[in-house]
């Protein structure tokens, strides 16, 4: 199989390198197959059009939405970048980030800290604006050592920056990615503090609205925990995917292409991309 990585972020939403940059971290990493899958926006993939040379670019985006009251992300991949109804949408979601942006600042100003607003608008530039923006605005007026900490004293679950959206529901997503002519994709099923009771009943719904396929492989599953989603995957007629989830170089975890290696006989995704 072609050395691929089917989710990536890059400076349109959180990631820490531009577009062009990941992609040449990605060659520099043999990576063949490359699919950019900022939060909620195609602006990167935008960028890229024509300047991929030999590798194969997969148009993709993360969605962020509710299943009832939780939130889960939908990878959108092969997306028609050009669908009208694909742009309004990530429009409408971008209006809601900067709403949240607005209140996430004046929580903080209540807390005692300064307007941080001018300075996480700042840091994502064009892009999505989210708390990670937040979070280096800290750093970098020396009101935290690290971004971690910015999360688990400000910005973390709970905490005062942590400010609730009313994200489209995961029907509407999965919807929107197949009216953009996409496939879409469970992202990282164990990183949403589920327990696999939980994650059983989400892959029923996800099915039952019209999903296609499910992450088995990223950064930091577990051994038995990808040979438990390939059951699931395999059991709901799911096509399977992977990718690092990469966001930045100083996350020396995880890297442009790196991630377990899918072993058991499946249906794997990538056949339905290229």
């Amino acid at each position: 199989m072609l050395r691929y990585d089917l989710h990536t972020h890059s400076t349109a939403s959180d990631g820490a390198l531009s577009p062009l940059a990941l992609v040449e971290r990605a060659r520099e990493r043999g990576v063949e197959v490359l699919a950019l899958t900022d939060h909620d926006t195609v602006a990167g993939v935008q960028s890229l059009q024509g300047e991929m040379g030999e590798m194969t670019l997969v148009n993709g985006a993360e969605l962020t939405c509710l299943w009832g009251s939780r939130m889960v992300h939908i990878v959108g991949l092969r997306l028609d970048i050009g669908c009208d109804r694909l742009l309004r949408y990530l429009d409408g979601i971008d209006l809601l980030r900067q709403q949240r942006a607005e209140q996430v600042a004046v929580r903080l100003m209540k807390k005692g800290l300064p307007d941080l607003l001018p300075e996480a608008k700042a840091n994502a530039a064009d892009g999505v604006i989210g708390r990670p923006h937040f979070a280096a605005a800290m750093v970098m007026k020396g009101l935290v050592k690290t971004e971690q900490q910015a999360f688990t004293q400000y910005l973390g679950s709970g905490k005062v920056g942590d400010v609730k959206m009313q994200w489209p529901d995961m029907s509407e997503a999965i919807s929107m990615i197949s009216q953009a002519g996409g496939l879409a994709v469970l992202a990282h099923p164990t990183k949403y503090r589920f327990t696999f009771t939980k994650i059983r009943e989400l892959l029923v719904q996800f099915k039952a609205d019209g999903g296609h396929g499910m992450e088995v492989s990223y950064t930091g599953i577990s051994p038995s925990h990808q040979l438990e989603l390939i059951k699931l995957a395999n059991k709901h007629e799911l096509l399977v995917s992977a990718g690092s989830d990469f966001h930045s170089p100083a996350q020396h975890w995880t890297d442009v292409g790196r991630f377990m290696p899918v072993k058991q006989p499946v249906e794997h995704i990538i056949s339905h991309l290229l």
